[in-house]
């Protein structure tokens, strides 16, 4: 099986390490355009292998979508990073452009790829995707939920001082610091309602903090964070490469779901060999719905810019 992201910056090739660290896949490919840069970083990648134990090909390239061909799976991290201080909805104009053609490129060389859209802003990028591929709405999921998910999870094993591993949270909605919706209510602790450990304040202290997670880290290090999505990305094609079903937070395209349509925004979804299989309904509280509402409501207003640039 092959797997390829695109992208070889921080997020790009994190992603490559830890797919390549997991062993399920034949072959990564790393495809940037910057004259060397992928190549460089699938060898660093290689030289871990005998340390590591993997026997993942790690291939670099400058911008050969030929390589690409056969594809199972495209993880699609290019574009700007956010900067300090800057909204994802100021980098919709250069990255539609970035994205859509590297939409184009892959589903020339792979027709049955499945799409992982990464670059920002998430929400819209996917449904770029969507929109630019062709392909079945099943084969595009934007990874923004399990990665601000695995952020709740942070929050919450910090606060409770528990193992992340032993709580089951997500969030929903649009992947943005207003957008995004810790659902508290629903998170457990080892099966018990995490609001039985946490005062009101407490609960809402987490849910802000989870809501600025990506801001927090970018103000922090100067760029975006790259540890905890490229982890997150990995997992999700991880389920696909291995059909493991598992259930994640992604943006995916609605058709009447939570009310929605012709929107990708965050949900629960099963993932596996289809790409995302099936929309999980929850039952929301009216609080919930409007939030839900809401947000999107903003991710359509993003989109809109699209539509109204005729990028698509």
């Amino acid at each position: 099986m092959k797997i390829t992201v695109i992208g070889a910056g921080a997020v790009g090739a994190t992603t490559a390490d830890n797919i390549a660290r997991a062993n399920f896949a034949e072959e990564v490919v790393l495809l940037d355009i910057k004259e060397g840069v992928a190549e460089g970083k699938a060898q660093d990648m290689m030289q871990t292998a005998a340390l590591l134990g993997f026997d993942t090909k790690v291939t670099g390239v400058t911008n050969d979508y030929t390589k690409t061909a056969g594809s199972t799976v495209a993880v699609i991290t290019s574009g700007l990073p956010r900067k300090p201080g800057m909204t994802r909805e100021e980098l919709i104009g250069t990255n539609a452009k970035i994205v859509k053609s590297v939409v184009e490129n892959l589903v020339k060389h792979s027709p049955d790829i499945i799409l992982l859209i990464v670059s920002n802003p998430m929400d819209t990028m996917t449904y770029l995707a969507l929109k630019a591929s062709g392909l079945p709405k099943n084969r595009i999921i934007g990874m923004g939920g399990a990665l601000d998910s695995s952020r709740f999870k942070y929050q919450l094993a910090t606060k409770l001082n528990a193992s992340p591993s032993d709580l089951n949270a997500l969030v929903i909605g649009g992947h943005g610091d207003t957008t995004m919706i810790p659902l508290i209510s629903k998170a457990t602790w080892n099966s018990i309602p995490v609001v039985d450990f946490l005062q009101e304040h407490e609960q809402e202290e987490i849910i802000q903090k989870t809501m600025v997670g990506g801001a927090t880290l970018t103000a922090l290090i100067g760029t975006s964070a790259w540890y905890a999505p490229g982890a997150a990305s990995a997992a999700m094609v991880k389920s696909i490469a291995l059909n493991e079903n598992k259930l994640f937070t992604a943006s995916v395209y609605l058709e009447g779901e939570y009310g929605e349509s012709d929107i990708n925004i965050g949900v629960p979804v099963l993932i596996n060999k289809n790409g995302w299989d099936k929309i999980v309904p929850m039952n929301l509280s009216e609080n919930e719905k409007s939030k839900f509402k809401q947000s999107a409501d903003a991710v359509r207003n993003m989109n809109n810019v699209l539509i109204d640039s005729n990028i698509i």
